[in-house]
């Protein structure tokens, strides 16, 4: 059973640059991939609050950083989506710089979930994203998302497929060393929720209820 905190969650104020942002305290987890992987569809599935994060049918629509406060302490972030965005090259650097900031520079970011469209999961983008996470050490939980469009066999193999990609470009015997997690998701047909729960729990310190 979720924690009645996500469905407590208020949008607080979206940011163009990090300077714009709330105060560096407490605790927040971000949501990050790429236009059309499903971000906001799993904010609002997540906080079973349906219009929380606007959902687009343009990809790239997210062009600032949107925070959600769930209590005093802690946060839930939507990030910008990258790849599909169309907007001009100025803006994209912008982006890319400010993120780039963030995800550095954040004392008060605990965990990444990134999410990937499980039919074509590790595009060079994800893994451009994974790298930074590994080396500046933050933790980060796959979301692989849209796994209802593909069969049970199908959405086990594609999990199966990054577990060992990642196993392998970050040479370790186990996930859990890099810092790292992988599950099917799906907004639609309510896959994966709990899961995800239980990890921004144990990033944000929530005890169960």
């Amino acid at each position: 059973m979720s924690h009645p905190l996500y469905q407590r969650a208020e949008f607080l104020l979206g940011a163009h640059t990090l300077a714009q942002a709330p105060p560096d305290a407490g605790a927040e987890v971000a949501f990050a991939g790429r236009s059309n992987a499903g971000k906001s569809s799993a904010l609002n599935v997540i906080t079973n609050i349906h219009a929380l994060a606007r959902v687009s049918k343009t990809p790239g629509r997210t062009q600032q950083i949107n925070f959600f406060g769930l209590d005093e302490q802690r946060r839930l972030v939507d990030l910008p989506g990258y790849g599909y965005a169309q907007v001009p090259e100025k803006v994209k650097r912008h982006w890319q710089a400010v993120l780039a900031e963030y995800l550095e520079t954040r004392n008060s970011l605990m965990g990444l979930m990134l999410l990937m469209d499980s039919r074509h999961p590790l595009t060079p983008l994800d893994v451009q994203m994974l790298d930074g996470c590994f080396e500046s050490q933050l933790p980060a939980h796959i979301l692989l998302t849209k796994s209802d469009k593909l069969s049970r066999g199908a959405a086990l193999a594609s999990r199966d497929q990054v577990r060992k990609a990642l196993l392998e470009r970050y040479g370790v015997q186990d996930l859990a060393e890099a810092k790292l997690g992988v599950q099917l998701f799906s907004s639609l047909k309510h896959i994966g929720i709990e899961e995800a729960q239980t990890q921004l729990d144990q990033w944000l310190g929530v005890r169960e209820v």
